[in-house]
């Protein structure tokens, strides 16, 4: 089998094909790691089963497209080009389906750890991970009152959090400046130092189990009764009796995939860096009214999120990073820095759901893309289910309501 993409499902997918007894090669011309898994928040976030879609996005609308302080930005000629994703992003908004994209999300949630751990201890990389409760935090009555039919979900669901006063948030991390209305405090959770290195640590243990890495982008894949051609960006060809696409946010440029046909959109995240201020945190803190992640890692304090929606190619918007800096600011005093500022690109369907099962072009060509804000979470569930899928196995959970079938009438 091929697999297009060294991040981390595509990663997890080659060390679950090999525990499978498959052969596996890796096609990407970037490192291992250095695509869009290098810069998120990096809290394994198994409590994330509300997607980003919800009512209040609707009826909060012109305030996150016009306020200074949103944590979202739009390019309207992007939008509009785009209106379809944009619409249907707009469509599952709704109560009922966000209702629905919850249950989802959560029973892969359920299971994430069963697919990562496994990964994590085979790539001896179990000082990468600190275990340690992740904090929410929002500033406002508002804000908190706003996230109400949120955090509602979330107890239904069964995540294991408590409601914290600004006193008991503050105790826990008393380096926080800015104003705390209320905390959630998610239980169990844990967070990564350094995903490069993870992945890094996995490819390592993939090549001494036999795996081979190309170091080629995917440019076009061809199935047949035998297998399936892959062409390089090098020039070369491939052939495989499967083809995984787990390219994330660039699966699209895959002629051949059935990508093309599937909305798959991208929403550019960014993160600034300070190289001086890891000491500031003990775990990952989300400040809910500025949408980003502050988290102590080894490369120091991450800021890392908001949404901007904009093309694949753009280079990055220096008004976002200066929102991250000036927000960084407000959150912790004046900060030394920042040394090091990122733009990456999440894969995002407008349903908030990863695709995760064959392509409608042939079963031979599985899809593994679009986990939006949680591939680092689901990467080593989603491997799994590839596997399971490869060999004849019944995914757990099932794939039925993820595969590229549900978009036959995009």
């Amino acid at each position: 089998m091929a697999i297009a993409g060294s991040g981390m499902v595509g990663m997890s997918t080659a060390l679950w094909a090999q525990r499978r007894g498959l052969r596996a090669v890796i096609c990407d011309a970037n490192a291992a790691g250095t695509g869009t898994t290098y810069g998120p928040a990096c809290a394994i976030a198994t409590y994330a089963c509300v997607p980003i879609n919800s009512p209040s996005v609707v009826t909060s609308l012109p305030s996150l497209l016009f306020s200074k302080d949103s944590p979202l930005t739009v390019n309207y000629w992007h939008a509009i080009r785009n209106w379809r994703w944009m619409a249907s992003f707009l469509l599952n908004c709704r109560s009922s389906r966000v209702d629905g994209i919850t249950k989802e999300l959560a029973a892969l949630l359920d299971h994430a750890d069963e697919g990562l751990d496994p990964l994590i201890a085979d790539a001896g990389a179990e000082d990468l991970l600190v275990r340690e409760d992740c904090l929410y935090v929002w500033s406002t009555r508002a804000g908190f009152e706003g996230a109400a039919q949120a955090n509602a979900l979330r107890r239904a669901m069964g995540v294991a959090m408590d409601e914290l006063g600004p006193e008991e948030v503050r105790a826990l991390e008393p380096a926080l400046k800015m104003p705390i209305h209320r905390g959630l405090r998610f239980r169990g959770t844990r967070f990564v130092l350094h995903p490069q290195k993870l992945v890094e640590r996995m490819q390592h243990r993939f090549q001494q189990d036999g795996g081979v890495t190309i170091p080629a982008a995917v440019r076009s894949v061809e199935p047949n009764g035998q297998g399936v051609t892959v062409r390089l960006g090098n020039g070369s060809t491939v052939t495989a009796g499967h083809v995984v696409v787990a390219a994330g946010a660039h699966s699209k440029s895959i002629k051949g995939a059935g990508v093309e046909a599937l909305p798959l959109g991208v929403e550019r995240g960014y993160n600034v860096t300070y190289a001086d201020h890891r000491s500031k945190l003990s775990r990952p803190v989300g400040w809910a009214e500025a949408g980003f992640y502050a988290t102590p890692m080894e490369l120091g304090l991450r800021i890392a999120g908001t949404v901007e929606l904009d093309d694949l190619g753009r280079p990055p918007n220096p008004d976002r990073l200066a929102y991250l800096r000036r927000r960084a600011t407000e959150m912790f005093g004046q900060l030394d820095g920042p040394s090091q500022e990122w733009l990456g690109h999440r894969p995002t369907m407008p349903d908030a759901l990863p695709v995760i099962g064959p392509s409608t072009v042939s079963d031979r060509i599985i899809h593994a893309f679009g986990h939006q804000h949680v591939g680092l979470t689901l990467g080593g569930l989603t491997g799994r289910m590839v596997a399971d899928l490869l060999t004849g196995r019944t995914p757990t959970p099932d794939n039925a309501r993820l595969t590229a079938r549900r978009f036959k009438s995009f």
